[in-house]
């Protein structure tokens, strides 16, 4: 953890909470003066009982000091929690905004788990610094003060303390550091825990149709021993401060209760001096404060790390450049991805894609297509080489330039929104109306099946169980909602993989036909043959580049082509559409009859 970069934004946080801080600061002041004061008016209080002096005023003083400590605590409290609800809300639209400023980068830097557990739990805890730290300031002020006032009653008193003051400082500071190293363990244990709940959730198909679920159980709480024995450390770091202090406090106490009787039995002081003595030792060996206080900063600190971690990952920087007027042109220059190991994905590639082109991408799994496509709308940034958008590089385009620019449909959307209009209507483009939904979702097939549902397109998305292959007609309607009006590239990533061969065939008619997509830029991610065949320029990804390219028909004559749409492996099931949503086709006679049915 970066602790410069923690106290950073506990500072930050605490500013944020506005005058709220102020207030609790002001109250938090008065507290510590009447909690200060108030054993010297107890003590004056008694000294005018014992010697008939006027006990009425000093009485009615001590009252009025306790009934402006229930006031002012009330104050305080309210304050604090206005303050910590302004510092967690700006907390959490800060990380918010730069985990999705992050991009799909979020999810490969950090698992979906541990963001939440960062947005949600870190941000809680780190939110409450304000009145965290006004009252490790604050619990400061009655010790010192209590030095202070037992030097006015008697020097040989206070000298007593501070013979044994450096015992009481030396167990905060040791617990101070043993609870920040402890927290930090604990709350990256935490991380795992929900890191693998949401995983274990996103899966939980599989689990249950594999019958695994004792066995995920261990997985999920697999760090629950380290959880427990961090969580055990800091229980025994408070019980070794707990137990220290209970020697300690108690024998300083006695040693100045015991100079007082000796000034007492001189006549150097009062009763009432000695009442108050008693209350002084007391506030000035207040360890119980200091520890809490201390325990709650190493908390927040542990937390504002673990956020301001998060926080370091720079946002994707846009450009100001808007686009000139062009066919949708897109050229991939000396283009190089790796993935997490360091291997290539994608080498030196170059490639340029035709605007107004229908252009289907073909390889075998693995072989870059899904990077090719997230490339040319910059949902991933090459690591080197650059893409260009009719002449100009994307990294250079205006954020909401390329977003209208380049319209995406994915393998397994995401629908976003309450309703399914909701989800259609998801996008830059705003105030789609209704018209305009149901007349993309039908020309992606979704139109049937969403008036059937209770409300039709008003159905709640939580409310209806759809299946993959429908979720991916909803997702492409969406794509074609927000490509229509200005788009110039449309990306599909193998959207006709759950589909039945009707819809597929439907589908492809739209990207071909003479319609509002005619002219425009349209690249396909497919394994299908019969997509490619219907495509005016295929572009074959082998081996971490551009093996060839050309139309279906000229490259089918080449065996290792035709292999990139059939299934691997001598036990895969051949049929238009595969159990696990991979789309494959029939085998070679469908790609072949294609060719010859529908050429290019």
């Amino acid at each position: 953890m970066d602790r410069r970069a923690a106290d950073r934004l506990l500072w930050a946080a605490a500013r944020r909470g506005g005058p709220w801080v102020a207030v609790m600061l002001a109250t938090a002041l008065l507290l510590a003066g009447v909690y200060t004061v108030l054993p010297a008016l107890m003590g004056r209080t008694l000294d005018a009982v014992l010697s008939g002096g006027d006990t009425e005023l000093w009485l009615s003083l001590s009252i009025a000091a306790i009934c402006l400590l229930m006031v002012c605590d009330i104050v305080d409290d309210l304050a604090g929690k206005l303050a910590e609800a302004r510092s967690v809300a700006w907390l959490r639209h800060t990380l918010l905004r730069n985990v999705l400023g992050l991009g799909p980068r979020a999810t490969r830097r950090f698992t979906a788990g541990d963001l939440v557990s960062r947005l949600v739990g870190n941000t809680a805890r780190t939110g409450q610094v304000a009145s965290t730290l006004v009252w490790a300031v604050m619990d400061l002020v009655p010790p010192l003060g209590a030095i202070v006032a037992l030097a006015l009653i008697d020097p040989w008193l206070c000298l007593t303390f501070l013979v044994g003051l450096p015992i009481v400082l030396s167990l905060v500071r040791t617990f101070i550091r043993d609870a920040s190293d402890i927290n930090e363990r604990y709350f990256d244990a935490q991380g795992r825990v929900a890191a693998r709940l949401v995983d274990a959730l996103a899966g939980i198909r599989t689990i249950a149709a594999a019958g695994t679920l004792d066995r995920e159980e261990r997985r999920v709480l697999g760090p629950l021993p380290e959880l427990r024995r961090h969580g055990s450390g800091m229980w025994r770091a408070l019980a070794r401060v707990s137990s220290r202090e209970a020697l300690a406090i108690p024998l300083l106490e006695v040693a100045v209760l015991t100079v007082a009787g000796l000034e007492l039995a001189r006549g150097r002081i009062t009763p009432g001096q000695v009442l108050a003595a008693g209350e002084y030792v007391a506030l000035a060996t207040g360890i119980s404060s200091l520890v809490a206080s201390a325990s709650r900063l190493a908390l927040a600190r542990a937390t504002a790390g673990r956020v301001a971690e998060a926080l370091a990952e720079p946002p994707v920087p846009y450009g100001d450049e808007r686009l000139p007027d062009g066919p949708g042109r897109l050229e991939f220059r000396g283009v190089t991805v790796r993935g997490p190991g360091g291997a290539a994905v994608l080498e030196d590639l170059w490639l340029t894609v035709p605007g107004g082109a229908l252009v289907a991408v073909a390889g075998r799994s693995g072989s870059g297509k899904s990077v090719l496509a997230a490339l040319a709308g910059r949902l991933i940034e090459p690591d080197e080489g650059e893409v260009l958008l009719d002449g100009v590089p994307l990294r250079r385009l205006d954020r909401s330039a390329l977003r209208r620019a380049v319209a995406y449909g994915f393998e397994r959307p995401v629908l976003l929104g309450e309703t399914f209009a909701d989800a259609i209507a998801f996008g830059p483009r705003r105030g789609v109306g209704a018209e305009e939904v149901s007349r993309q979702a039908a020309a992606a097939r979704a139109d049937a099946f969403i008036r059937r549902m209770p409300e039709g397109y008003g159905t709640r998305l939580a409310d209806a169980p759809i299946s993959g292959g429908e979720a991916q007609r909803v997702g492409l309607a969406r794509a074609f909602v927000q490509f229509v009006p200005a788009g110039r590239v449309l990306v599909l990533d193998d959207v006709a993989a759950s589909l039945d061969t009707v819809t597929e065939h439907h589908i492809s008619r739209v990207l071909t036909g003479t319609g509002v997509l005619a002219g425009r830029t349209r690249l396909v991610v497919t394994h299908r043959a019969s997509t490619a065949a219907r495509a005016d320029l295929v572009v074959w990804l082998d081996g971490g580049g551009v093996r060839a390219r050309g139309t279906h028909r000229d490259l089918w004559s080449d065996p290792a082509y035709r292999a990139a749409f059939q299934p691997v492996g001598p036990d895969a099931a051949g049929g238009a559409d595969g159990a696990s949503g991979g789309g494959w086709p029939a085998g070679p006679r469908e790609g072949a009859a294609a060719a010859v049915e529908d050429p290019p």
